[in-house]
């Protein structure tokens, strides 16, 4: 289910903090919660505009990825590097400011003092933003991930590229949960025939 979401703009609550930090990579690079919530610095190169995804948060744990295609090279757009060095920069004023407290775990989106972020408090803090933005209240956070693979296949971005960049096990996994959205899957094969054969 591709979401739109239109933040509140007047909000400066720590919902709206942690959602608009993870809601640039969950949009732009399709990246699950649970690796959006392990990522670390060591693994972004803003210069280059890429991420290397290889675990995950899951529960108070951190794990391998889901899959070893899981495990992956993301390319970011410039919206993306743009709000990551701006987290970066507002994120080193934090540690200074927070130098006895700050727990540093080299998170890309850690809790307010530097350790892992529970999935549950994100998801918390997603469901009030949502209602503060009066948004479907059955949005999962998990539906960023599905946005961006939509907005990518409706683009005519190749099925193969949007199967690499979520870490799909396989194309087949990828074609079959957007099958809905590629254009010319559920129509035109008559069509399709009669040119083909002339």
């Amino acid at each position: 289910m591709p979401v739109s979401i239109r933040l509140p703009s007047k909000s400066h609550s720590r919902n709206y903090s942690i959602i608009t930090r993870l809601s640039e990579p969950g949009a732009t690079a399709g990246l699950r919660p649970g690796e959006m919530l392990a990522l670390r610095w060591s693994n972004v190169d803003l210069e280059a505009g890429a991420m290397r995804i290889n675990r995950a948060l899951s529960g108070s744990e951190f794990t391998a990825t889901k899959t070893s295609r899981s495990r992956r090279k993301v390319e970011l757009s410039n919206t993306a590097r743009a709000a990551l060095r701006a987290l970066r920069k507002r994120q080193l004023e934090e540690q200074m400011k927070k130098a006895g407290l700050w727990k540093d775990h080299g998170l890309v989106f850690p809790s307010t003092v530097g350790t892992p972020l529970s999935h549950r408090n994100v998801v918390r803090s997603f469901k009030a933003l949502l209602r503060r933005a009066d948004l479907p209240a059955g949005t999962r956070l998990y539906d960023l991930r599905h946005t961006c693979a939509t907005l990518l296949l409706n683009s005519n971005v190749h099925p193969k590229y949007v199967q690499e960049l979520l870490g799909h096990a396989s194309i087949v996994q990828t074609l079959d949960t957007y099958s809905h959205v590629l254009k010319g899957m559920d129509s035109g094969i008559g069509d399709a025939m009669e040119a083909a054969v002339g």
